[in-house]
């Protein structure tokens, strides 16, 4: 289903969900670049978080083409186990700075058998 524009132009019916689908991409590739390319922990961290808040965005507008609820109510649950998780992983970056004195990714390796 397309609609006419008064210059004669025709949008797709479905052209929010590509847009969509296609921010969820990019939020989705800037997290992974993030993630692979830094060594900060709390960096790394947000990247992780900005992983996941694409996906959810691509799950959305899904749910929106589908015109079901249920895959907006998954992604609240979804952000619910998201945030549980951002604070344990906080508390773990938080005790490893207070052992290490540092954020680097690096200190977790030496964390194995003493």
């Amino acid at each position: 289903m397309n609609q006419e524009l008064s210059s004669g132009f025709t949008i797709a019916a479905n052209a929010p969900i590509a847009v969509a689908l296609a921010i969820s991409a990019l939020l989705f590739v800037i997290g992974l670049v993030g993630f692979l390319c830094r060594r900060n922990m709390i960096i790394m961290f947000l990247c992780t978080e900005l992983m996941f808040q694409g996906a959810a965005l691509a799950m959305i507008a899904f749910a929106r083409l589908r015109m079901d609820v249920s895959g907006q109510v998954f992604v609240i649950f979804i952000l619910t186990v998201a945030a549980a998780e951002a604070a344990l992983a906080l508390a773990l970056v938080v005790l490893l700075y207070r052992k290490r004195e540092t954020l680097s990714a690096e200190a977790w390796s030496d964390l194995g058998e003493s």
